[in-house]
C-alpha cells in the first residue's frame, strides 16, 4: 500500500510539473500545440549515468546523449569536480585583455589533438565562443573577413551542401539546406551556393558509396569552376550529416573537397560540432580521411556534454590575417561568455577521461555491440536502411523498405516511434522518419539490448498503424 501510495504521489508531482512548465516554458524545436496531449513532455528530476530519472519515478534510457552532446553519462563525477574547484576559484571573466589558465590550458591541448595532414602547416589558434551556431558564425567571418583584409572583394559566398545543417543564428542557418528550418528566414538569409551531398543513401543503381563521393566531388568541381573567384569558404559536416537525417558519406569525399579547396584558394570549414569528440568512430571525423581544414568547428561534446561552450580551431595564416594596426582589420567578434573558466575546466576534464579511460579502443567495442544488435533491422518491412558510422546508427523508416517511397507526413511515423519507446522508458527522439541510436560511450551491454528491443517495439507499432 504504502508503495503504490508513493507511486500516486510520484506521477501527481510529475503532472504538477508538467503543467508548471508549459505556464511558462517556451521549448526548442517544438510545435507547442503538440504539449501536452500528442508529444508527451518528460520532466526529469536527474541523471545517472545513461539514465534520465524522471520526477514520476521512471528510469529512461537517454539514447540521443541529449542531443547529441553527452559523452560519458550524466552526473560524470570528474567533470562535476573539476566544475566545483574551478567555481572557488573563478567563475567569469572578461577573455578580452584578459587570461586565465583553464582557456589557455584547453586551447593547448586541443591544438595538440587536432587533426593534422602530412606536408600542411598544423592548426595554430583557438576562438572560444557559446555554443554551436555561434562558433559556426565565428568560422563564416573569419573566412569572409580573410579575403576582405588581403584586399579581395569578390569572395562574398559560401559553399556548403545540399541536406546540411549548421545552427539556427542567420549565418549559420544560411548555408544550412533544410527547408523546415531555413525557408520561413530565407528573405533575412546571405545566399550561399549549395553542392550535392555524398550521402551513400542515393547512391545511384550499381554506385558504391566511394562512387556516389567521387560523383559529388565532380559537382563540387564544377561549381568552383563556376564562381571561381567569388568563394570564400566550403563548410561541411564530416562523415555524418546529422540534423539531416543521419545521413553519411565515404571519406573519400573529403580527401576530394579537401584537394578542391587547396587548388580554388577556398577555405575548408570542418563543422565536427556533432560529429567531433569520438561519435564517428576517431576522435574527429576527418581523421577518417587524412585531413585537415583550415577552420575546425567544436563544441556539443567538448565539455563532455556538461556546459556549453564552442572553440574555432584555426590556422596561423588565417590568424596573420587579422594582425594590423587598424582595428577595423582585427577580428572584433565576441561573446559575453567567451572562454568560460567553468566551461573550459569541464572540458579539460573531458580530455582527462578521454586519456585515463582508453575511450576511443573501448567505443570501437560498443560500436560492433550496436552494429551487432541493428544488423537484424535490415530485415524489418520498414526499415530501408541502417547504417552506423562509430557511436552513431540510425534507421531509415519507409513503406515496404521503399527508399522511394516515404511514409506519408501526416502519418506522423516518427512520433508515434517516438512515444511508443518512451512509454518502454528509452528516449529516442527522430529526424523525420528516421530513428537513431546516439547513447553516451558508458552505455553497456543490457543498455543497449533494451535500446535494441524498444527500437523494434517502436518501429512496429509507429509503421503499422501509418497510412
Amino acid at each position: 500500500m504504502q508503495d503504490k501510495t508513493h507511486d500516486a504521489a510520484m506521477i501527481a508531482d510529475a503532472d504538477a510539473w508538467r503543467s508548471r512548465d508549459l505556464a511558462v516554458l517556451w521549448h526548442p524545436c517544438t510545435q507547442m500545440r503538440e504539449h501536452p496531449d500528442t508529444l508527451p513532455l518528460l520532466p526529469v528530476a536527474r541523471g545517472e549515468g545513461p539514465w534520465l530519472i524522471g520526477r514520476d519515478g521512471g528510469r529512461y534510457l537517454d539514447a540521443i546523449s541529449s542531443w547529441w552532446t553527452n559523452l560519458f553519462g550524466h552526473a560524470e563525477p570528474r567533470i562535476a569536480a573539476a566544475i566545483a574547484r574551478q567555481a572557488t576559484t573563478l567563475e567569469h571573466v572578461i577573455l578580452a585583455g584578459c587570461s586565465h589558465a583553464p582557456a589557455v590550458e584547453l586551447a593547448e591541448r586541443l591544438l595538440q589533438i587536432a587533426p593534422r595532414e602530412a606536408g600542411r602547416a598544423p592548426l595554430a589558434k583557438v576562438f572560444y565562443a557559446d555554443n554551436g551556431s555561434a562558433g559556426v558564425e565565428v568560422a563564416l567571418k573569419m573566412a569572409f573577413h580573410w579575403f576582405r583584409n588581403r584586399g579581395d572583394l569578390r569572395r562574398t559566398r559560401f559553399v556548403a551542401l545540399e541536406n546540411g545543417y549548421h545552427g539556427e543564428t542567420l549565418g549559420a542557418l544560411a548555408v544550412g539546406d533544410i527547408p523546415l528550418y531555413r525557408r520561413v528566414y530565407a528573405p533575412l538569409l546571405a545566399e550561399a551556393v549549395f553542392a550535392p551531398s555524398p550521402d551513400a543513401y542515393q547512391c545511384e543503381a550499381g554506385e558504391s558509396p566511394t562512387d556516389c563521393a567521387v560523383r559529388a566531388a565532380r559537382a563540387l568541381g564544377e561549381i568552383l569552376e563556376r564562381h571561381a573567384g567569388e568563394i570564400c569558404a566550403l563548410i561541411l559536416e564530416p562523415r555524418v550529416q546529422c540534423a539531416g537525417g543521419m545521413r553519411m558519406h565515404d571519406p573519400e569525399y573529403l580527401r576530394l573537397a579537401r584537394a578542391l579547396c587547396d587548388a580554388h584558394g577556398v577555405f575548408l570549414i570542418a563543422d565536427e560540432i556533432a560529429a567531433g569528440f569520438g561519435r564517428t568512430g576517431t576522435l574527429f571525423a576527418c581523421e577518417q580521411a587524412g585531413i585537415q581544414p583550415d577552420l575546425l568547428c567544436l563544441s556539443k561534446g567538448l565539455t563532455g556534454g556538461a556546459l556549453p561552450l564552442a572553440a574555432v580551431l584555426a590556422t596561423q595564416s588565417i590568424y596573420d590575417g587579422f594582425l594590423d594596426d587598424s582595428r577595423e582589420r582585427a577580428f572584433l567578434h565576441s561573446h559575453s561568455y567567451t572562454g568560460n573558466p567553468l566551461a573550459c575546466a569541464a572540458a579539460l576534464a573531458s580530455l582527462d577521461i578521454f586519456a585515463i579511460d582508453n575511450v576511443i579502443e573501448r567505443n570501437r567495442t560498443t560500436a560492433a555491440r550496436m552494429r551487432a544488435l541493428a544488423q537484424p533491422f535490415t530485415d524489418h518491412p520498414h526499415v530501408a536502411d541502417v547504417r552506423q558510422a562509430g557511436m552513431i546508427v540510425a534507421f531509415e523508416l519507409t513503406r515496404n523498405g521503399d527508399r522511394h517511397t516515404p511514409f506519408a507526413a501526416t502519418s506522423r511515423v516518427g512520433l508515434r516511434a517516438y512515444r511508443s519507446a518512451l512509454a518502454r522508458g528509452v528516449l529516442l527522439r527522430p529526424l523525420g522518419d528516421v530513428l537513431y541510436w546516439m547513447p553516451p560511450y558508458c552505455i553497456d551491454d543490457d543498455a543497449l539490448a533494451l535500446l535494441a528491443d524498444v527500437t523494434r517495439h517502436a518501429i512496429d507499432e509507429a509503421t503499422s498503424e501509418a497510412d
